[in-house]
């Protein structure tokens, strides 16, 4: 299931073939397998911008992984159990995630952005039995957890706290001898939700194979890791599909050091101070971030940088950007495509001359993806479609949780349908066209608006509203909200800041409208849903304007 050398795409395409054993668990093939030959092996590298790094060993993560683990069994937590995260990049992230999966619980990443009711609809869907969290995590927890009937335990990385069980303790409860559980690859392993594109967010299910179904297209676009010297880095939150399975975990299977850094935001020269100061060989990039780095001038002569590979996913890189890194930076930008229930599936790759700008690239090894129609009949180059992926795919999630309805609509046939349209060349590579859902993409998060507005509507002014993507050089799009007031409210600039914060604080910081606009009414159909193509059409005409 590795890949093997090729002269070509084509050769390196037809010749892979899938070798899923009938026993896989995640914890066990990211720490201990790498503890019982090499247990001095640096796993992780916190960078420290005044100061040596700190690292953290495959042997320390073994071992540590399993005290978590036997402390958590002992207060109750067993297979299938769903376990939260609520944490930022660390060590203490890493060893809960490998505990969980010996443990054969389910890990469910979250985000530290996300306010107080967007976790309530998560945990409370979830069924999440133990959070292990930090201060921040457990404050807005507090204010939820007598609604949440299932929650038993939480946990802080910052020390006991009334009902609080601080992380430390719970290592000292636990056994470093804990046997990790055995596991099939369908077995589940973690539950990651999706954006709520459409209707609300749904818990994307997978198994223990998703991290197999991962490496040939992380091998990909990182041009045949792992090569000496490869040390890898992203910004993006291991809470969300992109940091956790576009690196963190491939990484560690393949014995790589992962750096992290604690940013509050992310912060260009910071961040190229990380990659120099650590000797990052490779990282996982998002455009918005990478269009950033653009801004900060003369970064050849004023940093040394050593990298080999940037990948790029999450939202289009575009031609100019993908042009200046190759001016800039001298590196070839491997962009990839990807969704929460079915990742890396589609790839660049510069070192077999699979690269074009404006290009997300080819099928990468083990994927079937073509350009289907709305019957599933696969369409001729050049003709518009929606991405889709075949199943059987290794890769593939195994359903949403609790919901055998949108499970099955997401397939026609075998086809597992994206809601992304596409456009394949006769070369092969395919170009994301647009989209036939009404996603916004903004700094690499894909943003469902049913959430916004929901969450729009529980002010206390607002009768209705649409939540759209409105384009930004930047960005790509940041989020725009049209509101209609109740009777008794005034449109005023101090109204529109307060539903702002309103959202800001009640989902996450990257959700939030940046812009609000009060209209007199709302366009409907006659089921009652809001037509956002009208608000949509009128966003981007303001935009061009």
């Amino acid at each position: 299931m590795l890949l093997q050398p090729a002269s070509s795409y084509e050769e390196l395409y037809r010749g892979f073939r899938w070798n899923v054993p009938a026993r896989f668990n995640i914890g066990v093939e990211i720490a201990d397998r790498w503890a019982a030959g090499e247990p001095d092996r640096i796993a992780l590298l916190e960078y420290r911008p005044h100061g040596e790094a700190a690292g953290l060993t495959f042997g320390e993560l073994a071992t540590v992984s399993n005290r978590l683990a036997s402390a958590l069994s002992r207060r109750g937590v067993s297979r299938g159990d769903r376990v939260a995260l609520l944490l930022p990049q660390g060590f203490e992230a890493a060893v809960s995630h490998v505990a969980i999966y010996k443990l054969g619980a389910i890990a469910v990443p979250l985000a530290l952005l996300f306010g107080v009711e967007a976790l309530e609809y998560r945990l409370q869907t979830a069924g999440v039995r133990a959070v292990i969290t930090n201060e921040n995590g457990a404050t807005k927890l507090k204010r939820i957890a007598a609604r949440l009937p299932q929650l038993e335990l939480i946990a802080s990385v910052d020390g006991d706290d009334g009902d609080v069980v601080g992380y430390e303790r719970l290592l000292r409860e636990g056994d470093g001898a804990f046997v990790p559980v055995e596991t099939a690859p369908d077995d589940p392993a973690m539950m990651i939700f999706t954006s709520g594109t459409t209707g609300p967010p749904k818990g994307a299910l997978h198994g223990h194979r998703v991290l197999i179904g991962h490496l040939p297209g992380f091998q990909f676009h990182h041009e045949f890791a792992p090569r000496p010297g490869d040390r890898m880095w992203t910004p993006a939150d291991w809470a969300w599909a992109g940091g956790l399975l576009n690196l963190l975990l491939p990484s560690l299977y393949f014995g790589l050091p992962v750096v992290f850094g604690r940013f509050d935001r992310f912060d260009p020269e910071a961040a190229l101070g990380l990659v120099e100061k650590t000797g990052v060989r490779n990282a996982f990039i998002p455009p918005t971030a990478l269009r950033m780095l653009k801004a900060v001038g003369g970064i050849r002569e004023r940093f040394k940088l050593g990298l080999r590979t940037i990948g790029s996913a999450g939202e289009a890189l575009g031609r100019e950007t993908y042009d200046w890194a190759r001016a800039e930076l001298g590196i070839t930008i491997n962009e990839f495509y990807g969704q929460t229930e079915c990742n890396i599936v589609l790839s660049s790759c510069g070192a077999l001359g699979v690269s074009r700008g404006g290009a997300i690239g080819k099928p990468s090894p083990g994927h079937r993806v073509a350009i289907i129609d709305a019957e599933g009949r696969e369409l001729p180059a050049g003709a518009v479609g929606q991405i889709a992926v075949r199943r059987p795919d290794p890769v593939m999630f195994l359903g949403y949780w609790t919901n055998e309805a949108a499970t099955r609509e997401k397939f026609v046939g075998d086809w597992m349908t994206t809601g992304d349209q596409g456009v394949q060349d006769g070369d092969g590579y395919v170009t994301f066209f647009g989209r036939d859902d009404d996603v916004i993409t903004s700094a690499g998060f894909r943003i469902g608006p049913g959430e916004i507005e929901d969450c729009l509507t529980g002010h206390p002014a607002i009768a209705l509203a649409a939540a759209v993507g409105k384009p930004d050089v930047l960005r790509t799009e940041i989020v725009k909200a049209y509101v209609v007031l109740k009777d008794g409210f005034a449109a005023s600039p101090a109204l529109a800041d307060e539903v702002k914060s309103w959202v800001r604080e009640r989902l996450s910081a990257h959700e939030y409208p940046r812009e609000v606009e009060f209209v007199d009414s709302m366009p409907l159909t006659t089921s009652g849903k809001v037509i956002r193509r009208i608000f949509r059409d009128r966003a981007r005409r303001e935009a061009a304007a």
